[in-house]
């Protein structure tokens, strides 16, 4: 009883342990009817490979009017430098008109002080001075809004721009049309075949990448107060009776389902306990191997992990013989 009481301190063992890995859903970015299915259930694939295709008719038919729209745009584009040309040469004859305007206004204005033209001819002259002036002032508002359009230079104009981008989009969608592999793994639970219709974002297959498992071992909370970047840990699996392996700890949760809070409008519900001793709260560690994980392992595989101190031979000696013993008790259960 010492030595469990001890051991349980130094060389934690828990049989709830389990292989961790991520579970990809992967759905397409676009919607349509599948037309080729390249993959099997349980198939193992490789970053790239192809896994189904999408009827990609009506987008090859958005890229063709997308890039004839852009040709449209360029046009439109030649256009706007045409009225910008046209645009400074009416800044130039409003330029000269109202030059000439505010020239005879300024010289009738002096005669009308003498007294030698009528009001009347003073008047006329003020209107159309501020008549050209008005127009100046257009001209040159109309060209600011043509090279507004226009960009700093040939082809970014916002029609090109815009028509650019739709293209883009459009060719987007089409090699969205081919789903691949995001990276090496596994696909399951595959239920697609050919004439399935497949709606974007909306999963489809399951994938799991075969570089991203671990082990996860679920400890009590007063076995990981001695755990540190020295300690090292055994694993046994379940699938693989008389074998152990070697872990190395990466990280532990820092807080589990039973204490977190979740803002309901409710009071705080108290759990109860009139045990003596209650059941000890458990944490997760998380595993790494230095090698990869056998390959007769999957996602949910169990397995048995005792963690033991680094520098010390002693605990480490009596860990190999906990591990074993269990690895070999996995021959039975």
């Amino acid at each position: 009883m010492a030595y469990i009481v001890i051991a349980d301190r130094y060389v934690p063992l828990t049989s709830e342990s389990r292989v961790q890995g991520y579970v990809v859903q992967i759905a397409p970015e676009i919607s349509g009817t599948i037309t080729q299915v390249n993959i099997k259930n349980n198939q193992m694939v490789t970053k790239g490979e192809r896994l189904f295709r999408i009827d990609d008719q009506k987008y090859l038919l958005a890229v063709d009017q997308a890039q004839v729209a852009l040709e449209q745009a360029h046009q439109q584009e030649q256009a706007l430098y045409a009225q910008a040309s046209v645009a400074q040469a009416n800044i130039a004859t409003s330029q000269a008109n109202y030059n000439n305007a505010h020239n005879d206004f300024n010289r009738i204005n002096k005669l009308a002080k003498k007294k030698l033209v009528s009001a009347s001819m003073r008047d006329s002259a003020y209107a159309k001075n501020q008549i050209t002036q008005a127009n100046l002032a257009a001209a040159k508002q109309q060209a600011v809004v043509v090279q507004t359009q226009l960009g700093p230079k040939h082809g970014q104009s916002t029609v090109v721009l815009a028509a650019e981008n739709t293209l883009a989009q459009a060719k987007l969608n089409l090699a969205h049309t081919q789903v691949i592999a995001p990276s090496n793994g596994v696909i399951t639970n595959l239920q697609v075949d050919v004439g399935t219709m497949a709606n974007a974002n909306q999963p489809m297959l399951t994938f799991i990448p075969t570089d991203s498992m671990w082990v996860a071992a679920d400890f009590r909370e007063k076995s990981i107060a001695k755990f540190h970047s020295h300690s090292m840990a055994y694993v046994a699996y379940d699938a693989l009776p008389g074998q152990v392996f070697p872990l190395t700890i990466n990280n532990r949760d820092f807080g589990v389902a039973a204490a977190q809070q979740v803002a309901n409008g409710h009071l705080t519900s108290i759990e109860t306990s009139n045990r003596w001793v209650r059941d000890a709260q458990r944490v997760r560690v998380n595993f790494i191997s230095q090698q990869p994980l056998p390959p007769q392992l999957f996602v949910g595989s169990r397995a048995t992990v005792v963690v033991y101190p680094k520098n010390n031979p002693i605990w480490q000696l009596l860990a190999k013989i906990e591990i074993h013993l269990a690895s070999v008790l996995h021959f039975i259960y």
